[in-house]
């Protein structure tokens, strides 16, 4: 997942950002990669007539329920005035505005029938300086509180809750603390613990959750060197090795000089350490008060109990006038020298091709009064216009200018107070810097001259209008988009339900452009051209910055220790022996029972099952699934990659982007890109690799493999026809020959995966992990892992000198693949839909070509032909000051069977252990497991690591914990809970009819999910035990793979002996 990602746009979209957000996971944040990205805690769950003109804002049946909710009266509490109660009747809800009378807290309470109910906190936390206090607090409130006794009741939460989101995270200038669950015993448990954490915690108390969540010295013996330590301090050395992070750090502060967003919210390392324990504390103090907050409420739950709740814990406060407002910046006529021109260094790996990688990037600050919604919504477009495909006006420019290799910047940001825009290019040559600014000025000119097509506008215009009426947010809670969307207003004192609403803007953009008033190009001439608010960040590359930082951070704590007396070092021997043994300690018996929990019988016994129809029509397999769409269509084009031989395998990624942006042989890029946008919801290529599941249900071989691209593609029922036509015509006649096209997707590809083995190292350690086991391990890595980013080199090469024979394999890849009787058709959709659409089928079924029907599965040639890989330890070296460390194997043959008690022990093991000595006590931002009940192949990992050696050493001491284990009924109660909530993780339409045909293409039966169920249920202690005795041959036989520095590994290799060392790679 959570890799929390995710990009958004517009703010006024947040609904529909988030929709096609996942939820946020490890390292992951909610909104845009840049400036305003905000940090989370660490771990959560579980993201003619008109073109939408059937995706209405709520289905019939749903207008009835909303027409039923507008009558009811509104709902009130003594303790509360009712400041505003209206429909917001583009989603079919209510939503009423209420005041705390005694505290002044301000409340948003949205009554929908949704059992994904949604709480959240939210306090306006503006920092003053870059110490990382708001993000510190973040992490470090929900560790203990007044009522909740443990050490950490978030983590006690993570083990045993039926959450569907649980997660804090720390924006420029505000906190928020949401949590959601279908279980409405669950949910208020959820929001107790929640807010009993931001307005009592314990944090405030005890200097040593600072210590431990932000910074700390830590020193053991009085001749060892001094170091820094700490959760959000290792997170941030992280952070700040990425280039992009940086860049997109220095782009906000150079904007705003004045104000709040001019400092790091999330704390720069080299400040981090000057934060103190008052500075801390008088942070909460001032702005962890309920009138400095904006409480959300948002489901099926009863209202007057939202109300009785909140009145308990408010009543406590008197109203007080917080410093929190965020300061506008004012706009200037042009920025100082030093803002408007800046050159900043950034970390990079040796390399004869490293002074090639500048990176340049623009950035206007767009406002200063609040813009309407029109405005809102126009600059959204005018970003879908300029950015918001492959084939957009300015995107397209740069992409195609071979000044670079990436676009970068992000365009539109609005989640703050003001709005900014950014765009620019990575991988540029020194000497062509100056271009890339010019080369954006002279698009923007031409098309304010110009103007934009008709049909680029009208494709924009429906992209963005399918989406908002759409609103498919997936697993991700949809309160939790309403509330961030709230929030965009709500936080500076605006009106809350205003940027939630978007048919009177929508309606007067649309009169507005019926009149021929040229709104897109005035706003670019306004905004960007004669707006001299602006500054150019250039970012160079310097392979020796890294052992620069290392030695000053070396050089300033010898200076700091030198300066300390002998008694003075005895403190912090003293406090570090202090802290280490209080994050050794367990919790007592009596602080874990004060956090509220549920039992075993409030959970169901047999799980949901997904409807799924299969057919064979005109000799292709026809999966159907009538779930509720409105109107909606979901198709899903399976061509089965199974066809190919081994050698083409590294080149589907290549293929499947080649579907959608290189033009067909009727439309080019440009044309095939805006009839998408003006006739559907959007097309896209994914892929499905999933094991085969025995029929005995034991560990598979993992050679034998469903292994799918699909072409996935999303319209309103009555457009069914335009959609099917364009997925003949791409599958069909998508241009294989456009060489430039692919050798500028070819360096896009390389420079997001390179960008991606620095702040993600922890995922390609887990590929690389499962690459010596199995065949899925093996195609795993040489298609997506750091195999694969040596093939995308060599391709980028044969692309440039050798075209013909990439061509030629192309085509013949999909000659191969468009072999009709091998394809499988998904279609979700609800039952109506799916009846009227069904001349589509027919018609697109009829123009499929038959090709090779006598084509058979390569699978078995591919376990000689694919690259093999040994089981050796591996260290990829890269430019960071933190480790991404892995350690894996099988710790099951196939012929055995993995019961469903071990997903619960895994589980576990990565909420308990593992959080506590590889996250608390290590420092690394996190530390956690995987195991495949499958493949029976186990990894552990860690994310922006302090630690290598020590790491390890926590894995390797897993499996004696596990098996001297004498788990309480109570925590095996609270594991077995969590691992139910896993399984029961809600979908949307789109998803389930996905999964359930994937469960069909892999063999998994409902029998064998509701044994799995059982077996969960089951779960006893021995199974703990058992699972321990697995890890345990692990410790020899397991491999380690890691992702570091060059000193890291140097470092290593002189503790190790010579069988363990490991071997350093560089890889960029």
């Amino acid at each position: 997942a959570a890799e929390m990602r995710a990009a958004s746009r517009a703010v006024l979209m947040s609904m529909l950002v988030l929709a096609s957000s996942t939820s946020l996971r490890l390292g992951a944040g909610v909104l845009r990669h840049g400036a305003s990205r905000p940090f989370n805690r660490g771990m959560s769950r579980r993201g003619g007539s008109s073109p939408v003109a059937r995706a209405s804002t709520t289905a019939p049946q749903e207008c009835t329920a909303a027409e039923a909710l507008a009558a009811e009266p509104v709902v009130t509490h003594p303790g509360f005035d009712v400041m505003k109660d209206d429909m917001v009747d583009e989603y079919g809800v209510r939503a009423t505005i209420y005041k705390h009378k005694k505290s002044g807290a301000e409340v948003l309470s949205v009554i929908a029938p949704d059992e994904n109910k949604v709480f959240g906190i939210t306090f306006r936390t503006p920092p003053k300086d870059s110490t990382g206090v708001p993000h510190i607090l973040e992490h470090s409130v929900l560790c203990g509180s007044r009522k909740f006794l443990s050490k950490e009741p978030f983590v006690e939460l993570l083990k045993g809750s039926l959450q569907t989101f649980l997660n804090a995270f720390t924006y420029p200038d505000r906190t928020c603390y949401p949590v959601a669950s279908c279980n409405l015993k669950d949910f208020y448990n959820l929001i107790n613990v929640y807010l009993d954490a931001v307005l009592h915690p314990r944090a405030t108390n005890d200097d040593l959750v600072l210590q431990q969540e932000g910074w700390h010295y830590e020193l053991e013996k009085p001749d060892d060197p001094l170091v820094f330590k700490g959760v959000v301090y290792n997170e941030m050395k992280g952070v700040y090795s990425s280039p992009d992070a940086l860049l997109g750090r220095a782009a906000q502060q150079a904007l705003f000089p004045d104000n709040t967003y001019g400092v790091d919210s999330g704390g720069d390392p080299l400040v981090i350490p000057d934060l103190t324990f008052e500075g801390f504390k008088g942070f909460h103090d001032e702005l962890y008060h309920p009138s400095n907050a904006k409480i959300y409420f948002y489901g099926d739950d009863p209202a007057p109990q939202r109300l009785a709740l909140l009145d308990e814990y408010l009543s406590e406060f008197d109203a007080i006038n917080p410093d929190s407002e965020v300061k506008t910046q004012s706009k200037k006529a042009s920025l100082p020298t030093e803002s408007a021109r800046i050159t900043q260094k950034f970390p990079a790996a040796e390399g004869e091709d490293a002074a090639n990688k500048h990176m340049i990037q623009m950035n206007w600050l767009l406002n200063e009064a609040p813009m309407s919604s029109k405005d809102k919504l126009a600059l959204a477009v005018v970003d879908h216009l300029l950015l918001g495909t492959s084939a957009a006006t300015l995107q397209k420019a740069l992409t195609d200018s071979s000044l670079g290799s990436a676009v970068i910047g992000g365009g539109l940001s609005d989640e703050l107070k003001q709005a900014t825009f950014s765009v620019g290019l990575k991988g540029v040559p020194p000497e062509k810097v100056a271009d890339v600014e010019a080369l954006v000025v002279k698009v923007l000119e031409k098309v304010v001259k110009d103007g934009f097509d008709d049909s680029a506008v009208e494709a924009s215009m429906n992209s963005i209008e399918f989406q908002l009426r759409e609103f498919n947010t997936g697993s991700f809670p949809r309160g939790l988009s309403f509330m961030l969307g709230a929030m965009s207003g709500w936080i500076y004192d605006r009106d809350p339900l205003e940027p939630l609403r978007f048919e009177e803007a929508l309606a007067e953009l649309k009169a507005e452009l019926a009149a021929g008033k040229p709104v897109f190009t005035d706003m670019i001439q306004a905004l960007l051209l004669d707006n001299g608010h602006k500054s150019v960040i250039e970012m160079v590359p310097d392979s020796g910055l890294e052992q620069v930082q290392v030695a000053e951070e070396e050089e300033r704590l010898a200076e700091i220790k030198a300066q300390m007396s002998d008694d003075d070092i005895e403190r912090v021997i003293q406090d570090t022996a202090r802290l280490k043994a209080a994050q050794a300690a367990h919790d007592s018996p009596e602080a874990l029972a004060t956090i509220p929990a549920l039992t075993l019988d409030d959970l169901a016994k047999e799980g949901l099952e997904l409807p799924n129809e299969v057919g064979l029509e005109q000799g292709v397999t026809i999966l159907r699934h009538d779930v509720p769409s409105n109107g909606i269509v979901y198709a899903d084009i399976g061509l089965d990659l199974t066809l190919l031989p081994a050698e083409d395998l590294p080149y589907v990624s290549l293929f499947s982007r080649c579907l959608l942006q290189t033009g067909t042989a009727t439309e080019d890029q440009v044309t095939l890109s805006r009839r998408i946008g003006a006739r559907t919801g959007g097309l896209g290529t994914s892929m499905v690799t999933g094991v085969k599941v025995p029929e005995d249900d034991t560990i598979a071989t993992g050679d034998e493999l469903v292994h799918r691209l699909f072409l996935r593609g999303k319209a309103v029922g009555g457009k069914a026809d335009d959609l099917f036509d364009l997925a003949r015509d791409v599958l069909m006649t998508a241009r294989l020959d456009n060489q430039k096209r692919v050798i500028e997707m070819l360096k896009e590809s390389k420079a997001g995966l390179e960008s991606s083995l620095v702040s993600s190292g922890h995922s390609y350690a887990s590929q690389r992990l499962s690459a010596p086991h199995t065949l899925a391990g093996r195609l795993a890595e040489t298609t997506g892992g750091v195999e694969y980013l040596k093939f995308l080199r060599d391709l980028l090469d044969a692309a440039e000198n050798d075209w013909p024979s990439v061509q030629a394999r192309l085509e013949r890849m999909r000659s191969t693949l468009l072999t009709k009787s091998k394809m499988v058709i998904n279609l979700s959709a609800d039952g109506q839909t799916l009846q009227d659409i069904q001349p589509s089928i027919d018609r697109f079924l009829s123009a499929l070509p038959e090709g090779d029907e006598s084509a058979v599965s390569s699978l078995e040639s591919w376990k000689a032909d694919m690259p093999s890989f040994a089981a050796s330890n591996e260290g990829f070296v890269v430019p960071t000051q933190v480790n991404y460390v892995g350690k894996g194997g099988r710790v099951y043959q196939p012929g055995e069977r993995a019961s469903g008690a071990t997903s619960v022990v895994a589980r576990s093991l990565r909420t308990g252990y593992l959080w506590d000595n590889v996250r608390v006590i290590g420092g690394a931002y996190g530390g956690f497991c995987r195991f495949s009940p499958l493949t029976g192949t186990f990894s552990y990992l860690s994310y922006r690591d302090p630690n290598l050696l020590g790491t390890i050493e926590n894995y390797d001491g897993a499996a004696e914990f596990l098996t001297t284990l004498d788990i309480t009924d109570e925590a095996l109660a609270q594991a077995i809970i969590g691992t139910v909530g896993d399984l029961d993780s809600p979908m949307g339409p789109d998803q389930k009819g996905f999964e359930a045909m994937r469960r069909w293409l892999v063999g998994e039966t409902a029998e064998q999910r509701q044994q799995w169920r059982a077996e969960v249920l089951a779960t006893t202690k021995e199974d703990f035990n058992e699972f321990g005795k697995r890890l345990a041959t692990m410790i020899d036989d397991g491999n380690v793979v890691a992702f570091g520095s060059k000193k890291a590994f140097s470092d290593a290799n002189s503790e190790l002996d010579a069988k363990d060392q490991i071997e350093m790679i560089e890889i960029l």
